[in-house]
Parts: structure tokens; sequence; C-alpha cells
């Protein structure tokens, strides 16, 4: 028969050669997971210079559209800028005759309206003499 310490020591065995067994296959699937991270880092490394490229001919395209919003704007100012000279010179030129002309009508009405009151009250005054 076993003894006492034989019993334990063959436990201790069981038990150290179950934990050994776990500890290789954790390890195993440590091993399939840093594969599995190189693999994806590996890939990701392929990826990467076609997609900066991408980006640096996007980035280009932007800065050309930039530079012809920028040179649209410069026109648009340009332009916004002769209508509104345009618009005062044609102020400037009609607004101050046609004030002229208003006032020189105003003035010849305002005149005639009292001419023609002066002609009804000297037309009364003669019918009242008589």
């Amino acid at each position: 028969m076993l003894t006492g310490g034989e019993v334990a020591a063959l436990v201790a065995a069981v038990v150290w050669a179950v934990l050994a067994t776990f500890m290789c296959v954790a390890l195993v699937k440590l091993i399939k997971l840093i594969n599995e991270a190189t693999k994806v880092v590996s890939e990701l490394g392929d990826r990467t210079p076609p997609l900066l490229d991408d980006v640096a001919s996007t980035v280009e395209r932007t800065n050309t559209s930039l530079e012809r919003v920028e040179e649209i704007t410069a026109n648009v100012q340009a332009s916004s800028e002769d209508v509104s000279t345009v618009t005062a010179l044609t102020r400037s030129v009609l607004v101050g005759p046609l004030v002229k002309v208003a006032s020189l009508s105003y003035g010849v009405r305002r005149v005639l309206g009292q001419r023609r009151d002066l002609a009804v009250v000297r037309t009364r005054r003669r019918k009242a003499n008589r």
C-alpha cells in the first residue's frame, strides 16, 4: 500500500501535471494571438502607403479648389467695387439734374398757381365793382 507521503506526492504530481497542461494551452493560445496581431499589423502596414497617397492627392485637389475660390472671390470683389462706382457715378450724374428739374417745375407750378389765383381774385373784384 501507499503511505500518506506517497499519496501526497502522487496528488502533487497530478496537480503539477494539470497545471503544466493549462499553462501549455494558455501559451499556445497566446502564441496564436501574437501571430494574428502580427498579421494585422503587417496588413495595416501594406494598406497605409496607398491611403496616405490618396490623402495627399485629396489635399492637393482641395488646395487647387481653394485657390480657384480665392480667385473667384477676388473677381467678385472687383466686380462689386465696379458696380458701386457705376452706381455712385450714375447717382451723381442723374440725381443732381433731376433735383434741379423737379425744383424748377415745382417753382413754375407754384408761380402759375399763384398767377391763376390772382387772376381769379381780379376777376371777382371786377365783377364786384361793376
